[in-house]
């Protein structure tokens, strides 16, 4: 099919490589001319594992990038990645995708036959219909039904593995009110569908657009859930991590999202949990349950700096924090955990040292004061301390490089440092 993708970030420079890799014919478009350069290239402007062989691979021949929406037309379905933010209170800011809506109908005016576009932005239920549609309508000229129809098409993409999701989903959820979305949204997918087993879950668009909020705040409840089992298990010396295993063979429940430490973070749980909490309360519904996991994740972060202070007096002192990012696998710093630990040692008077093997730039413009290393052993050098906040997997090396810190004291907010002899060892929840 002839496909255009409109935004290109995370998911959009995903999905455009990966529908590329699909054997469809792809216009990715963006407003940044520095991306659009980089997809022609043949160089993905994101981090993501597998996404620069694939751009590498279909740049130039089925996948193409531009900074004008004419391209729209000349294609047969649009898939909306526009970044969808969240507001003060924590609700969804729609004003991207409206205008890319806008902009969008613009383009498809005067085009003979029906265009189909699907909603691929994490949106509160309704906003497809009652915001995009009507917005594609009215620049268009057109009517919803004979001139374009809409679909929705809820993302799972993990950051640090979105092509191998993308590959081997879980499900694939088409929310479409028409026969005409649905089997539109049929054929793109289907080439991976005969490549693998999965779940292809058609449905309303109003579901749909749920569909992805339910799954992440069940995602990001399970975590906050375990995190405050670990803080119990703590107190009675209970290691947290041999009490998820066995919970984790209960089929209903599963191991998945048991590992006890400083939170989740990121473009999604945060984001996508708050909207929920701010959907609830618009429709005058108390979201108790939602609010305590938003509660619990932002106070592991202070219970890791908690357990620094029974240890030593940073102020005046080198700590290193080992992690940027989010997670591994990426370099993405939206909601990292890691935040709020340099905060609060920048509170205590610490000299800071960050270290992480791709999300230093990042980092640096969240907090251009502290100092940066250009490895773990180096931002250890002399330190009284190290909080360890992401689980990459040099971490689990590390072993002669905690012999140069100036007092072996280690935090670890996630299971990955191995206890030795000789180092002041403090588990977030175990």
């Amino acid at each position: 099919m002839e496909i255009s993708v409109l935004g290109s970030g995370y998911v959009g420079t995903t999905i455009a490589a990966c529908f590329a890799d699909l054997g469809h014919d792809v216009t990715a478009i963006d407003i940044d001319e520095d991306i659009v350069s980089a997809i022609n290239t043949g160089d993905a402007p994101i981090h993501e594992p597998g996404l620069d062989e694939l751009v590498r691979t279909h740049a130039g021949e089925n996948l193409t990038a531009t900074t004008d929406y004419a391209a729209v037309p000349e294609t047969e379905v649009t898939f909306m990645a526009l970044s969808t933010p969240s507001k003060a209170d924590g609700s969804i800011d729609t004003s991207i995708i409206e205008s890319a809506a806008t902009m969008l109908g613009e383009a498809i005016a005067n085009k003979a036959e029906a265009h189909r576009v699907v909603v691929k932005s994490t949106v509160v239920p309704g906003t497809t219909e009652d915001v995009i549609a009507p917005l594609i309508a009215e620049s268009s000229g057109g009517t919803l039904g004979e001139d374009f129809e809409t679909g929705m098409n809820p993302e799972f993409l993990r950051e640090g593995s979105a092509v191998a999701d993308f590959r081997d989903p879980d499900k694939i959820v088409l929310g479409g009110e028409t026969e005409g979305i649905q089997e539109t949204m049929r054929t793109v997918f289907d080439p991976l569908v005969e490549r693998i087993e999965t779940s292809v879950v058609e449905t309303g668009i109003r579901e749909a657009e749920m569909i992805k909020y339910a799954n992440n705040a069940l995602l990001a409840t399970k975590i906050s859930a375990i995190n405050e089992i670990g803080n119990v298990c703590k107190e009675y010396g209970v290691d947290a991590y041999e009490v998820a295993d066995a919970v984790g063979l209960d089929h209903r429940i599963g191991r998945a999202f048991l590992d006890s430490g400083v939170g989740y973070g990121g473009s999604c749980f945060p984001k996508d949990v708050a909207a929920l909490i701010a959907t609830a309360r618009d429709v005058e519904y108390d979201p108790s349950l939602l609010d305590a996991v938003v509660e619990v994740n932002e106070k592991q972060p202070r219970r890791m700096l908690g357990l620094l202070d029974d240890h030593v007096d940073v102020a005046g002192e080198r700590v290193a924090v080992l992690g940027l990012s989010f997670k591994p696998g990426t370099d993405d710093i939206r909601e990292s955990r890691a935040i709020p630990v340099i905060e609060g040692l920048q509170e205590r008077g610490t000299e800071v040292v960050g270290y992480d093997p791709v999300a230093t730039d990042e980092m640096r413009e969240r907090f251009p004061d502290i100092q940066y290393a250009a490895s773990a052993g180096e931002a250890l050098e002399g330190a009284v301390a190290a909080m360890v906040v992401t689980d990459w997997d040099e971490f689990a090396a590390l072993d002669d490089e905690f012999d140069r810190m100036a007092d072996p004291v280690v935090v670890d907010g996630r299971r990955i440092v191995t206890r030795r002899e000789g180092l002041v060892y403090e588990g977030l929840t175990w």
